[in-house]
Order: C-alpha cells, then structure tokens, then sequence
C-alpha cells in the first residue's frame, strides 16, 4: 500500500491520454511453424502454445529453437517487442503478452503477433493482463473450437499513457509502475514457490506413512490374489452428451484420477434417467477402478464408493465386487508397491488400457485371513488411521491451492489498480 501512495504522489496533477495500440504501435503477425519443426538448439523461437504454459511478463530465453535454415523464412520479435498471443482453446488466455528482453531475435508462430511501441514493453505486457483490456479485446475475438482475434481487434483496445507531450518523464513513470509490479510479481511467485513446496512435503509424508502402514511381515497376513477375493464387472459406455443437471449418478472413468480421492459417496456427474436399462453400476461398498488412461499412474486408479445407492459406471471402468472393507482395498491400491504390480499388467499404447485378466492376479494383504470378524476389524482399524492422515492432506491439498489463488487474485487486483488511470468515457462505461 505504500507503494501505491507513493504513485498516486508520482501521477499527482499528471495528464493521462488513452490511445489504440495501432495509433501508437505496429503489429506484425508471425509466421506459420509446427512442435516437430522444433530441435534442441538453433534459433529461438516461441510457439503459442507455449505463451500459456511457460511466458510470463518477461522473457530473455526462448525454451524452444528451429532450425536456422527454417527460421530464416520466418518472421521474428526483436528486442523490445511485445509478443502478444492471439489464438486459444479459452478467450481468457487471448492477448497475453510478453516482452522479450533477449539480445538476440526470437521467431514467432503465427498465431501470435509482435508489437512495437515507443512505450516500456514490459508496461504494455502488464497492461495485457488486466481485466480492462481483456474487456476492450472480447467483442472482437472470434469463437470457435479455436478462438482468435487478429491485429484489428488487437490494435483497436486503448492503454493509458501518463504525460504523453513528455516522453521522457512518461518512460519514467512507467519505468516506476513496472518496478512496483516487478517486486509484486517476484513475491507472488516466491509465495507461491513456498506453498507448492509445502503441498508436496505433506504429500510425500502421507504417502510414506501409508504405505509404511499397509507393509505387512511375512505372517502378519494372507496376500490374496484380487480376482480370489472378488470379480470385476464392467461398467456400460456413455457420453458427456449424455450428462444431466439432475438424473441417474454416474461416474466417468477420467473422473476416478482428475477429481475423486481413495473413497467417495457423492457423485460429480448424472447422465439421464431414461439410460437407467442399459447402464451397469456399482454398488456400495464396491471400488470403482480406471480401466484407460493417458499414463501408467492413472490406469487402475481406485475409489471406493461409499454411496447410499449405487453408481453408473462407464465401461472405460470396472466395479470391484468383494466382502472386505473397502476402504482399506482402495488404501491398498494406492500404495507404491501396487502401483508396481499393477503396472505390469497395463497394455500400453496411444491409450493406456488396464488387463483384467493381469490384474486379477495381484495380490493384496489379508490380515487374519482365518477369522472373518477379526480381519474386519483389523481392516477398520487401519482404516481409521489413514482416514485421519487423509483428511489433513486433503485440508492441506485444499487450503494451499486456496491460499495460492488468493496471493494471485491479491496481486491482480493490486496490478489493475496501479493501471486504472482515469478513463476515457468509453472505457468507464
């Protein structure tokens, strides 16, 4: 906040001009290239793609490179220059810039422009960012499975321009906004650093303790094939066409390894009630398993379901049907050395497929396997034990996202408020 006094202090009594990025800049568009034209050295360049996923305000390095006979056909960004995206499965991500700092040109992909300006690049990148601009540019992006928007719609969005007859002192002050968001920018980034590293030391400790839980001695148990244990039924196919606000609960395969835990009793997903005759479902009490996926981990991943009735299940899945508790088999299959097992019975592929037949023979351990009640009991009692280290990581999974969200959102608002500048009437409508 004291830097925020301190420029409303720097733009007290300072005239502000919004001007279109086209009146005070050019735009030119990159040129067409391919993620197989890349190679692990030549020229810099940066691929869209890469705009969401890896470029931030800045950049002086180029992740990727070309070929040098390849990038001389194409066109560049040049020290200064705004490379701005223009394409995206989302509109949010349309118009992001980043300003390249690096000594050398970069190539550009064609789905991105670079803009030069006499303006500080990094003050026109920040300005990218803000919910004002992205406003400005909306009208004039076109949907599709693509969404883009093209150098007119582009050039069109106005940006503020402190004391615009004096291009010394407007440099200046933009060079000061620039340090005030630099220095927000690295402290979100360290917090951020330190929460995601928090995250994943409670994730390693709850996982080191289950499994040390769930390694039984030679004698402590019975290890028990799973197809010996019970029979696995497989689910029947919907779509997401198929989804309803409100109908029968379902459970898709993708679902089991992107939003559910090792148990869970409500359902993310409905698909309509008229399909009811030609769905199969999991009981409660059954574990529902991933039966595809795109890596190895995700094949095979468990939860078990916990509902008060039963679960459509989509036939890229199984239900596991058995007599044990099955919480304590969904711990099991989430240990380390199923993992290990299970993934010997993965066909793998363009799609990873899970081997019934493979899989029914993986043991899991059986304690008192002699004695029905006492083996539950058992089962119940380690059970209770990860159930308690499973709700704090899950607290600790929730909260720190959370609190990572909030440093980011803190930080956005404090970056449009430096950029809010009196508006034009246009704009403040």
């Amino acid at each position: 906040m004291n830097k925020l006094r301190l420029m409303e202090k720097l733009l007290n009594g300072v005239e502000v001009d919004w001007k279109a990025l086209g009146e005070i800049g050019a735009f030119v568009r990159g040129k067409r290239f391919v993620k197989t034209d890349m190679a692990p050295e030549g020229t810099p360049c940066i691929h869209y793609g890469e705009m969401y996923t890896h470029y931030g305000i800045w950049a002086k390095e180029s992740k990727s490179f070309l070929d040098s006979e390849l990038a001389s056909k194409l066109r560049v960004a040049s020290h200064g220059d705004v490379i701005i995206v223009a394409a995206g499965e989302t509109i949010e991500d349309i118009g992001n810039g980043t300003a390249w700092l690096g000594e050398d040109d970069v190539v550009i992909h064609d789905a991105c422009f670079s803009y030069r300006s006499k303006l500080d690049p990094k003050y026109v990148s920040y300005f990218l960012r803000t919910v004002l601009f992205k406003e400005q540019i909306k009208k004039d992006i076109s949907s599709g499975k693509i969404s883009s928007i093209n150098s007119n719609g582009l050039g069109k969005a106005k940006i503020p321009i402190p004391c615009p007859e004096n291009q010394k002192k407007s440099l200046e002050i933009q060079a000061e906004i620039v340090r005030i968001l630099d220095a927000f920018t690295e402290l979100t980034a360290q917090l951020s650093a330190e929460l995601t590293a928090e995250l994943t030391a409670r994730k390693k400790q709850y996982n080191h303790y289950r499994d040390r839980l769930l390694c039984f001695e030679d004698g402590e148990v019975e290890w028990k094939p799973l197809g010996e244990i019970g029979e696995f039924i497989r689910g029947k196919r919907f779509t997401k066409a198929d989804y309803v606000e409100d109908g029968i609960r379902a459970i898709h395969y993708g679902e089991i390894y992107t939003r559910y835990g090792a148990f869970a009793n409500q359902a993310f997903s409905h698909v309509r009630s008229d399909m009811a005759e030609s769905l199969r479902y999991a009981k409660p009490g059954d574990v529902v398993m991933a039966g595809v996926g795109e890596t190895v981990e995700d094949v095979g991943k468990a939860v078990a379901w916990l509902g008060e009735e039963k679960v459509a299940i989509h036939d890229d899945s199984y239900a596991f049907r058995h007599s044990m508790n099955p919480k304590f088999i969904s711990y099991v299959m989430q240990t380390a050395a199923f993992i290990d097992e299970k993934a010997k019975h993965v066909s793998r592929g363009k799609v990873n497929r899970l081997l019934i037949d493979g899989i029914a023979k993986v043991r899991i351990p059986i304690p008192y396997p002699g004695n029905s009640e006492k083996s539950l009991a058992e089962q119940a009692r380690i059970v209770a034990i990860l159930d308690k280290f499973d709700a704090l990581t899950n607290s600790i999974s929730e909260g720190l996202p959370r609190e990572i969200e909030l440093r980011k959102k803190q930080y956005e608002y404090y970056r449009d408020l430096l950029l809010n500048f009196p508006k034009p009437d246009e704009l403040a409508a």
